[in-house]
C-alpha cells in the first residue's frame, strides 16, 4: 500500500474527502518526523513507538577493497511495534 492508497482507504472509512485526509496524514507524518528529529518519542498505544536511537561507531569493511574502516556514530529513527499491532500481524493461534 502506498500513500495514495492509504489516503483513499482512510477517506472512505472516515467519510471525509481525500484532500482533507491527505492534508491530515501529511501533517501527522511531518509532526512525527519533527518530534523524533528533536529527540522525542512518539507513542501510539497499541500501535507502536517512533523514537531516535543512537548507533555507536563500529568497525566495518570497504566492500570494494575489503579494507577495514571505522563507521561513525550516528542517530537513526526507529519504530517498535506495539502489542496489538504484533498480535494482528502474527496472531497467537
Amino acid at each position: 500500500m502506498n500513500k495514495g492508497e492509504l489516503v483513499e482507504a482512510i477517506a472512505q472509512k472516515a467519510n471525509v474527502s481525500k484532500k482533507e485526509t491527505d492534508a491530515i496524514l501529511t501533517a501527522m507524518l511531518e509532526e512525527i518526523m519533527a518530534a523524533v528529529a528533536g529527540g522525542n518519542k512518539v507513542t501510539f498505544v497499541g500501535f507502536g513507538t517512533f523514537e531516535p536511537r543512537d548507533r555507536s561507531s563500529r568497525e566495518g569493511r570497504n566492500p570494494k577493497t575489503g579494507e577495514k574502516m571505522t563507521i561513525a556514530a550516528t542517530r537513526v529513527p526507529a519504530f517498535s511495534a506495539g502489542k496489538v499491532f504484533k498480535d494482528k500481524v502474527a496472531p497467537n493461534t
